[in-house]
């Protein structure tokens, strides 16, 4: 224990007291007084970061629960068959022309015996995909593979209304279920199916990998950003015993527990997680096989990549507004309650901070006067919490992916965080229409089966229009840039690096949209002329 006297205690009650003085009586140092203005836009504006941060700080959670518990996930399954079940192939489609022969070629290679397989083409296509892949269906069937062709008029619950549709001819005891883009590998079948000879199982995921990762900058963030989910969050929640979900393809479920849960409902875009809580709910477990990886196709585009984005964010802020009360309520730990909170509501950050970016400029008005001594105190912890959690988190996925080429995601978290900014006003318009119960369609992804054999886009018949959206985006961004300038003019060079961050997220979104659309009306004005010449000579 210390004297009164002694020269630390003083030092340290005296920097107690400046703390004190410094954030509670005074913040401005006796220069400035805070006002009702002053506190009407700091209060909210550090309230919201603050909310930011526990989200970052579960983050650090998850990388600390995946080093515990990353040793210990199954390679190979406990027990085994010694009668192999019979298994249904799901492949449910809307529009895939570019990808569905390379789908159907890649299953009718699969490893499994054809007298306990039975393949199911679920077209919901209103294009040429249907007489396609109605043909190309025939003939595998004349090659002796056990494959059907489904076609439904109408499109009643999207993908989920396709898969409970299949169920009612379904002749296997499992699922295994593959969206048209993905390229699954032959061992699939036999490497997961035996993980059901425990009872118990009602779902096998495994990884994503992804065909085209290298196309440009925007493919290799998306690839960034689905690591840091499959390699650290599938892992941590696995591991730990916590409800983790189904992710709609490149994996195989249990008839029987997709009835005991209820079925596949479409009253959410994100039909996957809503079965997944539901049947964790009633006791089912899941298993994870990141060693097992299933490659796929990334968007390359900004929009598309968007769109994708927006119907992944509405559709789990609607999985959180259905069963979120019946989580709550259930008879499971308070650990796993945390955890699916964490889990289903984290895109409430997009419209908190599509208000932190509203309050950033008077926000930097009213500090203009605070000093480094608030800086520290304030903004330093919301830094770590938030933006540094961002960085360990995916830099870690892919040190743990690929321990070769790790490094290479320094450079790039700046584009990662700009994209993830480019994101917000369309996710944010996701939780809102989430939260006021607006429903709408089930918009795909356009896929195009771009691989280094063929690098370009053959056609623009299936991207969607922007709309407003990259206007909006573009006026934020200028925004941000006022806010850069103003910034330099105080010398406030402590936040240029994160306006800066904010003015090329908005940019890159807005400004590539408006650019890809514009070479799609060339191209399709190319075409009309090319076609109107073709009938003149004929």
């Amino acid at each position: 224990m210390l004297p009164v006297s002694s020269p630390a205690l003083i030092l340290t009650v005296g920097v107690l007291q400046q703390i004190r003085r410094a954030l509670f009586d005074n913040p401005f140092a006796g220069i400035h007084t805070l006002d009702w203005f002053d506190w009407a836009m700091l209060v909210p504006y550090f309230g919201l970061l603050f909310i930011l941060s526990i989200y970052g700080v579960h983050r650090y959670e998850i990388i600390r629960t995946y080093f515990k518990y990353r040793k210990k996930l199954p390679t190979e399954p406990p027990t085994r068959f010694e009668q192999l079940p019979r298994i249904t192939v799901q492949l449910p489609l809307y529009n895939e022309r570019y990808v569905v022969e390379r789908l159907i070629e890649e299953i009718a290679k699969m490893d499994y015996p054809r007298d306990l397989l039975q393949i199911q083409v679920l077209d919901d296509s209103t294009d040429e995909t249907h007489a396609f892949a109605e043909r190309l269906v025939a003939s595998y069937q004349a090659t002796g593979l056990p494959i059907e062709y489904h076609h439904r008029t109408h499109r009643e619950g999207f993908k989920a209304g396709a898969l409970q549709e299949g169920l009612e001819t379904a002749t296997g005891e499992l699922i295994a279920v593959f969206d048209a883009d993905f390229v699954p590998p032959h061992d699939f079948l036999m490497r997961t199916v035996h993980f059901f000879a425990d009872p118990q199982v009602g779902t096998v995921q495994t990884r994503w990998s992804y065909l085209n990762r290298d196309s440009n900058v925007l493919t290799e963030i998306q690839a960034i950003l689905l690591d840091g989910h499959f390699v650290l969050e599938h892992c941590a929640r696995y591991g730990r015993g916590l409800f983790f979900n189904f992710n709609g393809t490149a994996g195989m479920l249990r008839r029987r527990m997709i009835e005991d849960a209820g079925g596949w409902q479409h009253d959410t875009l994100t039909e996957d997680s809503d079965l997944s809580y539901r049947a964790q709910l009633k006791g089912w477990k899941f298993v994870y096989l990141p060693a097992l990886d299933c490659p796929s196709e990334l968007p390359v585009e900004m929009h598309g990549f968007q769109v994708q984005q927006f119907r992944w964010a509405k559709g789990l802020t609607q999985v959180a507004r259905k069963l979120l009360p019946a989580i709550l309520r259930a008879k499971i730990p308070l650990r796993t309650k945390v955890e699916a909170v964490m889990h289903l509501t984290p895109n409430i950050s997009y419209p908190m901070m599509m208000v932190v970016s509203a309050l950033m400029l008077p926000v930097m008005i009213c500090r203009f006067y605070m000093g480094w001594f608030q800086m520290v105190f304030l903004d330093l912890p919301l830094i770590i919490a938030s933006f540094w959690s961002i960085s360990a988190f995916y830099v870690l996925a892919e040190r743990e992916l690929f321990p070769r080429t790790w490094k290479r995601t320094f450079f790039l978290l700046p584009a990662l965080m700009a994209v993830g900014v480019g994101l917000t006003v369309i996710n944010t318009r996701a939780v809102f229409e989430a939260l006021l119960g607006i429903r709408s369609g089930f918009v795909r992804t356009p896929k195009y089966a771009i691989d280094k054999r063929r690098p370009g886009l053959e056609s623009v018949k299936y991207r969607r229009k922007s709309g407003w959206l990259p206007f909006i985006e573009i006026a934020i961004g200028t925004y941000f840039l006022a806010m850069a300038a103003f910034a330099i003019e105080i010398y406030n060079f402590f936040s240029l690096p994160f306006l800066l961050l904010f003015v090329s997220g908005y940019y890159w979104a807005g400004f590539s949209t408006l650019i890809q659309e514009h070479r799609d009306r060339l191209r399709a004005a190319r075409a009309r002329r090319l076609a109107v010449v073709e009938a003149a000579r004929s």
